[in-house]
């Protein structure tokens, strides 16, 4: 896409008249750079700096990103599409949503693995997810490491503190308790399947006394 265009050009990608765009010039909202010919010519760099952002090839998508831990968490997955339709569809990005229904430390995830796909064809531009830790609980590093190799934006829209944090690491951890439970069965070691035992109740027990704590007084 060239950067300097004519002011057609520029009412045409901005989706105002002409005379709109003159207007703007007038006012000072714009600075319109001139030719040796004295054309005018705008620089769709700072008319629309997402187009040029990050470098993302207008042939590659934008794909964003959505995940929760458990089927009760539907309504907080429902959220988070809708949060990032809205701010993909208000930069004016081509995107495709996708999503995930399960723990933030399991890898084999379908959707995930279908995004790590696409970007390690080169077929994504730009990667949109809410919080850092709806991608994966741990790991999410190295899912950057791999989009910066392949030039890939990532845009996470709120940096602070996921307000799921805290019951999504307790379902992880739930998770990894289960799969050695599950080990430990076949195995001899009584004492160590009761330890297990005795883990998981306690991580229960401190998951339903923070939700109590943070349950309104009725």
């Amino acid at each position: 896409m060239k950067r300097l265009v004519s002011i057609g050009e520029a009412a045409k990608v901005l989706g105002v008249s002409i005379t709109t765009l003159r207007r703007w010039e007038a006012k000072g909202k714009l600075v319109a750079e001139h030719t040796a010919g004295g054309h005018r010519r705008y620089d769709l760099t700072k008319l629309r700096p997402d187009l040029f952002r990050a470098g993302v090839d207008a042939a590659r998508r934008t794909l964003a990103y959505a995940r929760v831990s458990r089927h009760d968490q539907k309504a907080d997955l429902e959220r988070q599409k809708q949060v990032l339709e809205l701010y993909c569809a208000r930069q004016g990005w081509r995107f495709e949503l996708i999503s995930d229904l399960g723990s933030g430390m399991n890898y084999h995830k379908k959707g995930l693995k279908r995004l790590l796909d696409e970007v390690i064809e080169g077929h994504v531009g730009r990667l949109v997810i809410t919080h850092k830790d709806r991608l994966l609980r741990f790991g999410a590093e190295l899912v950057f490491a791999i989009c910066e190799a392949k030039q890939v934006e990532v845009v996470i829209l709120n940096q602070g503190e996921d307000t799921t944090f805290e019951d999504d690491l307790v379902n992880d951890v739930l998770e990894i308790i289960s799969v050695f439970s599950a080990q430990l069965y076949g195995s001899c070691s009584h004492k160590n399947q009761k330890l297990l035992d005795d883990v998981k109740q306690a991580v229960e027990a401190h998951a339903d006394c923070s939700q109590d704590r943070t349950a309104p007084n009725t």
